[in-house]
């Protein structure tokens, strides 16, 4: 990786340059070649540093003699291709959520019960409601989709807009809402594992936390300047621990997203697909893990 050199002029704030494909975007980060900055978006991995993706057209039909629409696809820190609209999933991620949450609202929360996140039997009003403990282990997931009001929705929405879009232009589709589920399924778990078994929880939480991890870990490997990062950390730990939160599905999302993260920006690149894999693998054998244990210890 380059920092870059005394030519790019810098912003009229005195910091970063930005992208010179996204002018809004403030980056550290130039192309070994032609030494413009690029943002992550931009980047493609190289042997040494990363290139714009018009370096690597433009390198790749020097060397062969094709034309730059046949040249390698431009790919981002991770390895994913690079996409005309990078933050789709975020999108499609933002309108399940607020679907779901517009049902909850429109069935009054009727169906609230049989989808969240529940540890084992208990009785209810409308008879007994049975957990995961009794093998409904989709509320691990289907919990991740429901909201318990507007304020708890739209903080979430939020937090995802401005932390998943980055992320997944920096990592590419696949790897982005593979991070995102993984890291939502460990905060669900780790719930299931340490929480009271009759109390219910719901939210997007886990997931969100497992982006902000995974940004840590992005930000880290690409040198960038960590302070803003740890402020919004350190905001989010005291409103985590300020009562009333399942800060379960916190800390098990976050915890998985900077395990996740690390095995997809940090893998060498002729074993990456192999051992971002293998991460995301070794993860979900930790969540069944858990599951299992707790099972064990309610049945």
């Amino acid at each position: 990786m380059e920092e870059l050199p005394g030519g790019p002029e810098r912003s009229a704030a005195g910091g970063l340059p930005p992208c010179y494909r996204h002018p809004g975007v403030e980056t550290g980060i130039s192309c070994v070649r032609c030494e413009r900055p690029i943002c992550p978006q931009c980047m493609v991995s190289a042997s040494v540093g990363f290139q714009c993706p018009e370096c690597v057209r433009g390198g790749a039909g020097s060397r062969t003699g094709s034309t730059p629409a046949a040249a390698s696809r431009p790919r981002t820190v991770a390895g994913g291709p690079v996409t005309a609209d990078p933050h789709l999933i975020t999108k499609i991620l933002l309108a399940v959520n607020v679907l779901v949450f517009i049902l909850q609202v429109a069935n009054n929360n009727s169906f609230d019960a049989a989808y969240e996140l529940v540890g084992r039997a208990q009785a209810t009003p409308f008879g007994p409601l049975v957990g995961v403990a009794e093998g409904q282990w989709y509320r691990l997931f289907t919990a991740m989709f429901m909201h318990a009001n507007y304020a708890h929705i739209g903080f979430n929405m939020l937090s995802l807009w401005w932390i998943g879009g980055p992320l997944e232009a920096a990592l590419g589709r696949a790897r982005y809402i593979a991070l995102y589920l993984i890291s939502g399924l460990a905060g669900s778990a780790l719930t299931y594992l340490i929480a009271s078994p009759v109390e219910a929880s719901l939210g997007a939480s886990g997931a969100i936390f497992g982006l902000l991890g995974a940004t840590a870990v992005l930000m880290k490997r690409m040198n960038y300047d960590m302070r803003p990062l740890l402020g919004l950390l350190v905001v989010n730990v005291i409103f985590t621990f300020s009562g009333g939160i399942a800060w379960q599905a916190h800390v098990g999302g976050f915890v998985a997203g900077i395990i996740v993260a690390i095995g997809m920006v940090h893998a060498p690149r002729e074993r990456r697909t192999l051992l971002q894999f293998g991460t995301c693998a070794l993860v979900l054998v930790a969540v069944v893990g858990m599951v299992l244990a707790r099972t064990a210890m309610l049945t």
